[in-house]
């Protein structure tokens, strides 16, 4: 499992959301939207809009889950699904 979160310095729920990853040692990737022009188009691309945290879980199958937001219960319920 692969966990990319995009996000920006001054968002509340990207701090939130990588604190709580942290806490429970779960490794990701973040990028930081609002300093790389790229990570940001990326994202857009992903995920059709601006908002942040935007996250995506790929699977070991290849699929893809994305999540906007801190969606707490999306997050342990994935985490659930591949432990």
């Amino acid at each position: 499992m692969k966990i990319t979160v995009y996000s920006t310095k001054t968002c509340a729920y990207c701090r939130m959301l990588k604190s709580w990853l942290d806490s429970k040692s779960i490794s990701y990737t973040n990028y930081s939207v609002d300093e790389n022009p790229f990570a940001a188009q990326m994202m857009v691309s992903q995920s059709g809009q601006m908002g942040v945290p935007f996250s995506t879980i790929e699977y070991d199958d290849g699929s893809i889950e994305k999540i906007l937001g801190f969606d707490r219960p999306r997050f342990e319920a994935a985490l659930r699904s591949v432990s």
